[in-house]
């Protein structure tokens, strides 16, 4: 038996394995509730500004803040909002910093999209010299992530987005394509303002570990490589580029009630060559908690026709 054939049976196997396993015993959907959640959120988008021609080096750390986030999920629809409140001590001393998010996710089937929105203001420079505040500098990032979970039985909302439970333990290999448009506003830098367009595809695997019957941990990670282009005022040029994306979460489910606590990495390293390059590295932290409440059944029948036109039932 040839290589190639001993592949394509092996995917036919795989394919039809999964098709055959019994999902409900694996995955308890809620396709009649609306999902809420409030968390208590810490989110950091750090970056490095290296000279490749001097050498010089500057890792710019944003002003760190605490903030609310607010989801709201249906069925295959998640909106979430952060907002950094000035009642939490530790945004009180940011030298009127400010950070504004905005995510939005959609399954349809077994593709996973999402699309975020991060507007951030207020950074430290650390270099060998020491350290300076500069508040005027700003972040503006647009982009998102399209994944197609192969394995049915794995539920990647069970530890993101929790409007699944995972009944059993199970993993899924999940391919990703990543794109990111980012805006660094450096006035007060030789460099100015820059823009920088990140393109990355690359693998991915992630698993739940159903510890007991309420109780979940679940863990990834995704390898991708791609291609980033940098525009300044004056120039423009491309590299190479490694990313890497981290994931965990532990979380408590029930059939209404839900809290957890969840982590994600994401660090996009470009290639050093002639010019400038920006290292990019998002963090996120969440302890939540989330309650289920009864869909209308107008809501209930748009879904189930919406999802009847595009054969996702």
């Amino acid at each position: 038996m040839g290589i190639k054939t001993f592949v394509a049976l092996s995917l036919l196997w795989y394919g039809t394995s999964i098709a055959a396993q019994d999902v409900d015993d694996y995955i308890r959907k809620f396709p009649g509730k609306i999902t809420t959640r409030i968390g208590v959120q810490n989110t950091s988008n750090s970056f490095t500004v290296t000279d490749k021609e001097t050498g010089e080096q500057s890792e710019f750390i944003p002003n760190d803040k605490t903030y609310l986030g607010l989801s709201v999920l249906f069925r295959s629809v998640e909106v979430d909002l952060g907002y950094a409140p000035s009642f939490f001590s530790e945004n009180q001393d940011n030298q009127d910093s400010k950070l504004f998010t905005l995510n939005f996710r959609m399954f349809l089937g077994q593709w996973m999209q999402t699309l975020d929105f991060y507007n951030q203001k207020g950074f430290f420079e650390i270099n060998e010299v020491g350290t300076t505040s500069f508040p005027e500098f700003t972040t503006l990032k647009l982009g998102g992530t399209t994944s197609y979970i192969f394995n049915k039985r794995f539920s990647f909302r069970a530890v993101g987005f929790q409007n699944e439970w995972q009944k059993k333990s199970a993993g899924s290999f999940i391919p990703s394509f990543t794109f990111y448009f980012t805006r660094f506003g450096l006035d007060a830098l030789p460099q100015g303002n820059s823009y920088s367009y990140d393109i990355a595809i690359g693998p991915g695997y992630y698993y739940n570990w159903v510890v007991k019957n309420h109780l979940i941990v679940g863990a990834g990670t995704t390898l991708g490589f791609g291609a980033n282009i940098t525009r300044s005022d004056d120039e423009t040029f491309s590299t190479g580029l490694a990313q890497v994306v981290l994931r965990t979460a532990l979380g408590y489910n029930s059939e209404k009630f839900f809290t957890g606590l969840n982590f994600s990495a994401q660090v996009l390293e470009y290639e050093q060559e002639d010019n400038t390059v920006f290292d990019d590295a998002i963090t996120f932290v969440e302890l939540y908690i989330g309650y289920r409440f009864n869909a209308p059944k107008k809501w209930i029948k748009k879904a189930d026709d919406f999802n009847r036109r595009l054969g996702l039932d």
